[in-house]
């Protein structure tokens, strides 16, 4: 049933979704100029994967912040220098990881076509990847975007935190021309990865008095028992910087997991329980909770309207450093 999902899924093609991704993007771009560029890609993503089970969320996760400042550019990648610092030490990417993927895909494909590709492309390709080989559903990624040359850790602030209201999401996607079907859809990418303590600690320890906010401070929201186990990985004054909880149940697998344990009560990230206070996104939850090929067939569309967002104007030829050629 799963492997006949996932063929159904991997059919899924840009022109038969009816989007508008931008008129810079192509199917074919690199058709003549680096058509091994998909294999290069896939190939990296594949052998840092087999690695490190949590390199699929930080490139999901990476792309995502990336589009969410000044478009699809790459500007995420761009090392600090003297007197700039970058977008990711911006307080709400310090825990972005698995850079390392997306510098091996470029330095194989700049020894094959040097100039061709874009990081910003190449991001793309590997958050796609990241899902498909863990489980989920595929697409084909619209290439053509130019990687930027800013970047500012000052701008990582408009980024969507794990405390974010539903108001506040709304705006945020909203604001990129994503709808709110999109905010409910893109969401579900949480089925993968790892949250510290810190982003969910006030959920399960509070400053309310006993009783005011369920039992000792909880969040009433949260499945009592649910509750009880975080607090066991994240005891009060906990000094772990490891320690944490997955996503989901099922955090290394790209699933409909995590639409079922919102549900439930077990929805991590006060963020993630913003979708059930809204009649509308409640209902997708619901939708995606109950149809895990609805979903699929949504993130897939939903990942390329946010992949479409405006980009920058070169090709680096490191993903770290803007090129030099320009003032």
């Amino acid at each position: 049933m799963a492997a006949a999902l996932a063929a159904v899924v991997r059919t899924v093609m840009v022109l038969g979704l009816g989007l508008s991704v931008g008129e810079a993007l192509s199917l074919d771009l690199y058709e003549e100029t680096c058509p091994q560029v998909e294999a290069a890609v896939t190939a990296a993503v594949r052998q840092a994967m087999a690695k490190d089970s949590t390199v699929a969320a930080g490139l999901l996760r990476m792309h995502f912040h990336d589009c969410f400042v000044r478009g699809c550019d790459a500007s995420v990648l761009l090392d600090s220098t003297g007197n700039v610092t970058a977008e990711k030490d911006g307080p709400p990417n310090v825990s972005l990881h698995a850079f390392y993927v997306v510098d091996n895909a470029k330095a194989t494909l700049e020894a094959q076509c040097p100039g061709v590709v874009s990081c910003a492309d190449i991001l793309a390709l590997a958050a796609r990847d990241a899902v498909a080989l863990s489980g989920g559903p595929s697409w084909v990624v619209p290439v053509g975007r130019r990687d930027g040359r800013v970047s500012l850790a000052s701008e990582t602030a408009t980024l969507p935190g794990p405390r974010a209201s539903f108001e506040q999401l709304k705006q945020a996607f909203h604001a990129r021309g994503l709808s709110t079907k999109d905010l409910v859809v893109l969401s579900g990418g949480h089925t993968l990865g790892f949250a510290h303590c810190s982003s969910f600690q006030d959920r399960i320890f509070s400053s309310l008095e006993e009783g005011q906010g369920g039992i000792m401070g909880m969040d009433p929201s949260l499945s009592p028992s649910f509750a009880a186990s975080l607090r066991r990985a994240c005891p009060p004054n906990n000094t772990a910087r490891a320690a944490g909880s997955g996503l989901d149940a099922t955090s290394a697998a790209f699933d409909n997991t995590y639409y079922r344990m919102l549900q439930a009560g077990r929805g991590l990230l006060a963020s993630d329980e913003a979708l059930l206070t809204h009649p509308k996104t409640r209902a997708f939850v619901a939708l995606y909770a109950a149809s895990q090929e609805a979903f699929f067939r949504a993130f897939a569309k939903s990942m390329l309207r946010m992949g479409g967002l405006n980009g920058g104007d070169e090709v680096r030829a490191n993903c770290r450093r803007v090129n030099n050629n320009k003032p």
